[in-house]
């Protein structure tokens, strides 16, 4: 690990840059140190509320390492009222879910853009809920007003509750975990949002997708946010390699003008290459390539802080993490349609 003196230097300075995220209200989610850009590999730091998490890298078991910049933090932000380490390698599940350092009642729901999004900030190695895809939330709840969505891989389904929240007729959310997709009835919940139980389908990604397409059911988006990697009886997920084949597996499944939400967070695929791929879906001219979600810069990182660059050049996108939206032309030139 890096000398806990230079690295506050570092986590001062990146603190700055982020100052006006930092509400007087207290409860948005973000990230508030990118290690890996910004000049400590072993650690990132978010915000979650009223609640800070650490997410050590450094397969190391320097607890008080940890609980010094837990002092640090609360130096700097006095109004924090719980503080969550979690050990990325630990081979504990109770360490990879994170150990309370501070305080005795985690944040329970983070509001972003008058959402409600509810947390489980253990329920998991990470923190049940994404920074990274913060602009693609707000794209959701601004554009799919009285549209038609299907959730792919949504696990506590924050991109189906901000379309949702935006006035989206039907949203079908999809994932392997029936605990993750009550985490998003959670939010269902908060937001005042009915739910529908036929709208929460747990099960493999390949078997439902081929359910949906036998149902004939057509979506005015589709939201394709695979993990990086995942393999079941009926298929296997992977985003380095096999991103071509997952995007013509659900293309059918979206309606004449409707859009394909295609996320991608493998690190070591390079944006020229993932940019690529995606226009070589587009030879055919069924599809076309809208536009690029960006990052936001607390994830990316400020000119001001990142001192490192990533193992592979994530242009045209601005972080590992490409959010492209591609929108699609059918043939049959067939609406989508609210049946089950």
């Amino acid at each position: 690990m890096q000398e806990i003196s230079t690295l506050q230097v570092r986590l001062m300075s990146a603190l700055q840059q982020r100052s006006d995220l930092l509400s007087e209200t207290h409860t948005g989610a973000f990230r508030l140190f990118n290690g890996f850009l910004e000049g400590c590999s072993d650690l990132v730091v978010e915000v979650f509320g009223e609640t800070l998490v650490l997410y050590d890298y450094s397969q190391m078991m320097d607890r008080q390492y940890f609980e010094t910049l837990r002092d640090w933090y609360l130096a700097q932000l006095p109004w924090l009222r719980a503080v969550l380490w979690k050990r990325r390698y630990s081979p504990l599940d109770e360490e990879r879910a994170g150990i309370l350092l501070y305080g005795d009642q985690m944040v329970q729901y983070v509001v972003e853009a008058g959402v409600r999004y509810a947390l489980d900030l253990r329920m998991n190695q990470d923190a049940s809920f994404y920074v990274d895809t913060r602009n693609l939330r707000i794209w959701l709840k601004e554009t799919m007003r009285g549209k038609i969505v299907l959730n792919t891989f949504a696990y506590t389904g924050s991109l189906g509750v901000a379309a949702k929240a935006g006035g989206a007729t039907r949203v079908v959310q999809t994932d392997l975990n029936r605990r993750f997709l009550n985490l998003a009835k959670t939010s269902y919940t908060f937001n005042g949002l009915p739910i529908a139980k036929q709208d929460f389908m747990t099960g493999d990604f390949f078997k439902i997708t081929a359910l949906l397409k036998k149902a004939d059911m057509l979506f005015d988006c589709l939201i394709l946010d695979p993990p990086f990697f995942s393999s079941t009886e009926a298929g296997r997920v992977n985003q380095v390699q096999e991103s071509y084949r997952l995007i013509q597996k659900v293309r059918p499944l979206v309606a004449h003008q409707g859009w394909l939400v295609v996320v991608n967070n493998a690190l070591f695929l390079s944006g020229a290459d993932f940019w690529q791929i995606l226009q070589n879906q587009c030879t055919d001219g069924y599809l076309q390539i809208e536009n690029i979600i960006p990052i936001p810069a607390d994830v990316s990182g400020y000119v001001e802080t990142v001192v490192s660059l990533p193992p592979t050049d994530p242009a045209p996108f601005n972080h590992s993490t490409k959010i492209a939206i591609l929108r699609v032309n059918r043939k049959d030139r067939r609406l989508a349609s609210a049946a089950t």
